[in-house]
């Protein structure tokens, strides 16, 4: 694997400048989750970010699932420089053509009646502002969402999030209902002959939130494939039978593709898998490719009701111009590169090599996901299924010693859940030797 030593510097100075970085961690820093990965992070360029010691490391995660184009692409920093130098941030009830632009270039890569578009910077923000959209225009206040959902940190956003982080904090914003995570490989939900039987989990999760409804549901919050749930894919027809649904008790449908949008599963937007349109559709992570770049889309009836209705969601960075820069360079890149299609097709790779390790060993119980959006799960063996929560540390562990940073989903018997999600433009001989390294990582693991 290649390593880049002009930024290197004097061994003592970069053990001594390492030690100091990590003192000021312990003193300054707030931690907010899961420990930091032990390693100080100097630059990015492509499909791998340099520590402070020069070694390249191949980043299977795009950042935070965000970084589709790879980390300083040139298109980008362009994109950012110029609009920094002349038009980046304006009074919020102001309107620069960059906005509207993204508006109507986001409609038409999208199917009716998504047309409206309301640009912000984060995923939570996206979801918040779609939550309340659907409040208002249906009049009601319950939300539906998955039981391992993750959508944000803000407080409606939160209050739909059940993965994670809902502890200590007291009463969440009332009105939040589960539907039970439709996940093939873990749930009871058994035909005669074993075969997963979504339908009928389906109907019982929604004859549990009509027992526990006050009559007011307004909305379904979900994603299409749940990444910080543990890459759970939706099987195919379950979204169609969800939004009828949703639709037979007066619901909208919010779609939130922060992580599946914009090519990452092999199609521009997850749900043209299933021929499904939402309500709703926020994106975000993708749509900035790193950058903090956040949109809901909907339709023009929808719009037009929040309007009448006194829909505020008035922010520092709305419709701000360096936003709109950025996800329009996004786009142009992905469909000047054929990006969805090499997703797609890296993808296939992608699966054939995952697959191949679940062959292999013992311990690789599960591969699932879309595209440049997939996982494996880690168990004790095939037939217990019992998660190998200490084995994912010690695989991630391995794999960052050899050059791969990977993401383990850092839930109570989930660890040993890998999320894999390299950059669009990833390369097929860095997709390889990625999984070269997983392979390598975890052979040592068992045989260590």
């Amino acid at each position: 694997m290649s390593t880049d030593s002009t930024d290197s510097t004097d061994s003592t100075d970069s053990t001594d400048s390492t030690d100091t970085f990590w003192d000021d961690v312990d003193r300054h820093v707030v931690r907010y989750g899961a420990a930091f990965t032990p390693r100080v992070i100097e630059r990015a360029s492509g499909s791998y970010v340099y520590d402070s010691d020069g070694a390249a490391i191949l980043d299977f995660t795009s950042g935070q699932m965000s970084a589709v184009l790879g980390h300083s692409h040139p298109d980008i920093a362009g994109a950012v420089s110029r609009s920094v130098a002349s038009l980046d941030h304006l009074f919020s009830g102001m309107l620069s053509r960059p906005v509207v632009d993204l508006a109507k270039r986001l409609s038409a890569t999208l199917p009716d009646p998504l047309t409206k578009t309301l640009l912000l910077t984060t995923g939570a923000e996206s979801n918040e502002a779609a939550l309340k959209m659907a409040k208002l225009a249906t009049g009601k206040h319950e939300i539906v969402s998955f039981d391992r959902s993750w959508h944000g940190m803000t407080s409606g956003a939160a209050a739909a999030t059940f993965s994670a982080g809902r502890r200590g904090y007291g009463p969440a914003m009332p009105g939040n209902l589960t539907l039970p995570t439709p996940n093939a490989y873990r749930s009871p939900f058994r035909r005669p002959d074993g075969s997963y039987d979504w339908e009928t989990e389906l109907e019982y999760g929604f004859a549990l939130v009509d027992q526990q409804s006050t009559g007011s549901l307004a909305a379904c919050l979900i994603e299409p494939v749940l990444s910080s749930g543990g890459i759970i894919d939706l099987p195919p027809g379950y979204l169609a039978r969800l939004k009828e649904m949703c639709a037979e008790r007066g619901m909208l449908l919010i779609l939130d593709e922060a992580q599946t949008g914009l090519g990452r599963t092999g199609h521009m937007y997850a749900f043209e898998r299933d021929g499904v349109v939402p309500d709703l559709l926020t994106l975000s992570k993708t749509l900035g490719a790193g950058l903090p770049v956040a949109a809901v889309v909907t339709s023009d009836e929808i719009e037009q009701t929040c309007r009448d209705r006194g829909f505020l969601f008035f922010t520092t960075h709305v419709s701000d111009p360096l936003a709109a820069t950025v996800a329009l360079t996004v786009l142009d890149v992905i469909e000047r590169d054929g990006l969805v299609q090499r997703s797609a097709k890296l993808g296939e790779q992608l699966t054939g090599r995952l697959l191949e390790l679940r062959d292999t060993y013992e311990v690789v119980g599960d591969v699932r996901g879309r595209g440049l959006l997939q996982g494996i799960e880690l168990v004790h063996d095939k037939q217990s299924r019992t998660p190998a929560d200490a084995l994912g540390q010690a695989v991630t562990a391995a794999c960052l010693d050899r050059g791969l940073h990977l993401n383990i989903v850092q839930l109570p018997g989930m660890g040993g859940i890998f999320r894999i999600a390299p950059p669009l433009t990833t390369s097929d001989e860095e997709l390889h030797a990625g999984i070269d390294i997983l392979d390598a990582a975890l052979r040592s693991c068992l045989t260590g």
